[in-house]
């Protein structure tokens, strides 16, 4: 009698056990995350400029929103510092970018805003990708950083809740599902001298 009941309890802790696990799978595939790419900084005629890669994974409640008519805004967190033996690290620049992502049901159009520059696309899937790939973004000009000098570069994406209607922020702030950031990806930038290629000498008419 005492065995059966021991195995009876072995099996309701097995079942349990497995259940929590399947949750735990379940819930971690639909929470919402942002991860950094391959950031790098290229020579530009202006400085330096930034490109990266992010995975974005938007969970059903963001997806949910969208869909609504509300706009999310997410940001583009860039940073440049110096150490230094003496005292805290010298912050050398701080740049911010604002990319918007909305749906407007009458043209059933998603777009994506930047400023004054905005695309329009048939899926949401298609803006997250255009999105998810940031290209040439100049935030460092030309004298703002010394050659063959080392200095730590860093960039995240996140999604702004203080930019959000009020009524969305109080609920957005008290709600895990509408938490989404993504880690700082950190990497080592030594500058070197910029060649900006000669423009082409003009070629005379021979007559």
């Amino acid at each position: 009698m005492t065995d059966s009941i021991m195995r009876c309890w072995r099996k309701l802790l097995s079942c349990c056990l497995f259940g929590l696990l399947l949750l735990s799978a379940l819930s971690s595939s639909l929470a919402a995350d942002i991860s950094v790419r391959n950031p790098t900084l290229a020579p530009s005629e202006e400085g330096y400029a930034l490109s990266a890669e992010f995975n974005i994974n938007l969970n059903a409640r963001l997806d949910d929103a969208i869909a609504r008519g509300v706009t999310l805004y997410f940001v583009v967190d860039f940073e440049l510092t110096r150490a230094r033996w003496y005292w805290l690290d010298e912050q050398v620049i701080t740049r911010s970018q604002t990319f918007q992502l909305s749906y407007h049901a009458l043209t059933r159009q998603y777009r994506l805003s930047s400023g004054a520059l905005h695309q329009s696309f048939p899926s949401l899937d298609d803006a997250q990708r255009i999105l998810s790939r940031l290209r040439n973004w100049q935030v460092l000009e030309r004298g703002s950083v010394r050659p063959g000098e080392s200095y730590q570069a860093a960039v995240r994406m996140r999604l702004d809740l203080s930019q959000m209607p009020k009524t969305f922020q109080v609920n957005a702030l008290a709600n895990r599902d509408w938490t989404l950031s993504s880690d700082w990806s950190r990497w080592i930038f030594t500058p070197a001298d910029i060649v900006v290629p000669a423009a082409p000498a003009a070629v005379a008419d021979g007559k």
